[in-house]
């Protein structure tokens, strides 16, 4: 490649590690040559030679900040984790205001060398993920993070996906856990500390993703839903609790222990398998274990053609729930069964979409509509795919993805509408196609109809529960969505995208006045998620309600430096509240926290 003046651009695959002192500015202000002093000894002790020990290679600095160039992401990782533990210890005795604390930002990438420099989107990932982590703390991307495990003795905490500034589209991070005894070690959740959910009082299972076994990567979505379709149609039955997907693929590639997924997830069984694809044939592999005892309940093999392939699915559903329930009636059996289309290549389709949304970026929610426009056009009643493709338009319009907004939510509501036309027995589709209607057409006592419909036919439709609350937050029942956002939480406990279950607990305390409660929900979220946005202006809004003036203008601040496209005016409208009472309430405190009108 050459640069416009026809000099040859080198370009090449490295880790980059980018760093800086959190709370430098405040640092220096308080003592700028003291400060200036201890950077640098800590530099000449500690950081340049654990760089070099590594193979590291110092490409620049920038008064507090560096950027480091490494052969491998191994060797970044051992770099960044030894030096934040050995500066750990070295700040025992420090009192907490004067520490030096290092950020870091780890990303595996393509970068451009010019004239001793280097640039790219694996710099300016590396540069935002250091600006997300703790201190004394390291952010690491997914890229990353595949490079490193199982070969260094770390343990990982899954953020989820993260927004990261002038970063096109969300990114998976993680965070490294530096030492589980050092003060700067991530806090533990309730199931990282051993303490499991308690379980339902009916049988409670959880499905974990099957292997794809096909040596085809591009299968791995054929095996996903495989795996979706199995969660679904246990989902139907009352008599059973069952984890949603989000959670149980949250275990995805890894090497897992049943016991801890049972205390993790709260449930008594695990439902484990395989499935291999080839030459026109499927094989799946299933097998049920008892968490609390680690034993198989039950195993099996099932062999057919891919034309076979929802009988396949029926007995492996129906043999797992003759071991759970000892009386089933026939109809479960069969409305469990029943599946949305008949056609295999619409149902081909319909995963190869569900593959795009799951990835939750502009691109993906792209080729996620147009293999769901497939999916219909191969069959017109496919009401799944029309109200998942309404789901996509939502996600689109929360992040800013719409190229047309008048027109794409047109569309969204016209995808409802089939979706519940064609689905009027499908609760997931009347779910869907409710929280659809209330958010695009403002239809909140149809939509709240449809989701409780929904939820009657399946009430272990963990994102039902959350769209559901949702619909009644619209409609000024606070109380009641609180109680829907909680059931969601249980069966649906480890969702990467719980920061909106969180939004929507927050915004719920906020409109019967507890700000001080939607704060603490909200600052516990952007801990979290620390690139989210509409977390920050939630937490802004509250703390001017609240009083908490300081509160409300540092997240202010942070809000706009994420997102600083948004007005009060363009906010206002995203949230179809029906009380006028509680709209006012929300735009005052918009201006109240410093929004641009």
């Amino acid at each position: 490649m050459r640069s416009v003046t026809g000099k040859r651009v080198e370009r090449r695959l490295v880790a980059v590690l980018a760093a800086d002192v959190a709370g430098y500015s405040r640092l220096m202000g308080a003592d700028e040559e003291g400060t200036l002093a201890q950077l640098k000894a800590c530099r000449k002790a500690l950081v340049d030679p654990k760089i070099a020990e590594h193979r590291g290679h110092i490409v620049k600095t920038t008064g507090d900040g560096m950027l480091v160039e490494f052969a491998s992401a191994v060797d970044a990782a051992r770099c960044a984790v030894e030096v934040q533990r050995r500066r750990a210890k070295q700040n025992t005795n420090v009192p907490p205001d004067a520490r030096i604390e290092f950020r870091i930002g780890i990303h595996v990438g393509d970068i451009m060398v010019d004239d001793k420099d280097i640039f790219g989107d694996g710099v300016n990932i590396a540069a935002r993920l250091e600006g997300i982590a703790e201190p004394g703390g390291i952010c690491i991307s997914d890229d990353a993070q595949r490079q490193i495990r199982g070969k260094i003795e770390l343990t990982f905490d899954d953020i989820g996906p993260q927004l990261l500034k002038n970063i096109a589209e969300p990114m998976r991070v993680w965070r490294v856990q530096i030492d589980k005894n050092s003060p700067s070690a991530p806090k533990k959740t309730t199931a990282d500390a051993g303490r499991p959910l308690p379980l339902p009082d009916k049988p409670s299972i959880a499905v974990l993703p099957f292997q794809n076994m096909s040596g085809d990567p591009e299968q791995e979505y054929f095996a996903d839903g495989i795996v979706e379709d199995i969660i679904t149609a246990l989902s139907q039955f009352k008599s059973l609790f069952v984890i949603a997907r989000n959670s149980s693929f949250t275990y995805k590639g890894k090497t897992v222990d049943i016991k801890e997924v049972g205390k993790e997830l709260g449930v008594h069984y695990v439902l484990e398998g395989s499935v291999r694809k080839s030459a026109g044939r499927v094989r799946i592999t299933g097998q049920l274990i008892d968490s609390l005892t680690g034993a198989h309940v039950w195993a099996d093999k099932y062999d057919g053609k891919l034309e076979d392939i929802f009988d396949l699915q029926d007995e492996i559903t129906t043999s797992v729930v003759a071991q759970l329930v000892t009386h089933v009636q026939v109809s479960e059996i069969e409305r469990a069964n029943r599946k949305p289309t008949a056609s295999l290549d619409a149902y081909d389709c319909y995963w190869r979409g569900c593959a795009q949304h799951w990835k939750y970026t502009k691109l993906g929610s792209g080729a996620a509509l147009s293999y769901f426009a497939k999916a219909v056009e191969l069959d017109p009643s496919f009401s799944s795919a029309y109200a998942l493709a309404a789901v996509v338009y939502s996600a689109r319009r929360q992040n800013g993805w719409m190229v047309n907004i008048a027109e794409e939510s047109a569309e969204a509501i016209k995808l409802a509408r089939l979706a519940i036309e064609t689905g009027q027995t499908d609760g997931t589709v009347l779910c869907r196609g409710g929280f659809i209607l209330a958010l695009f057409a403002g239809e909140l006592d149809f939509g709240a109809e449809c989701t409780r419909r929904g939820l009657t036919m399946n009430p272990n439709f963990a994102y039902g529960w959350s769209y559901s609350a949702y619909v009644q937050l619209y409609l000024g029942e606070y109380d009641i969505a609180l109680e829907h956002f909680g059931k969601n939480e249980r069966l649906d406990p480890c969702d990467p995208a719980r920061m909106y279950r969180k939004l929507g607990t927050a915004l719920s305390h906020f409109f019967l006045g507890n700000y001080k409660e939607a704060m603490r929900v909200m600052q516990k979220t952007v801990s979290e998620f620390p690139a989210f946005a509409s977390g920050w202006r939630v937490l802004a809004i509250s703390g001017a309600m609240a009083g908490e003036i300081a509160s409300a203008n540092k997240a202010t601040s942070k809000a706009l430096e994420l997102d600083p496209s948004r007005t009060v005016s363009s906010l206002i409208p995203l949230l179809p509240l029906r009380r006028s009472n509680d709209l006012e309430r929300y735009r005052e405190a918009f201006l109240r926290a410093g929004f641009p009108a």
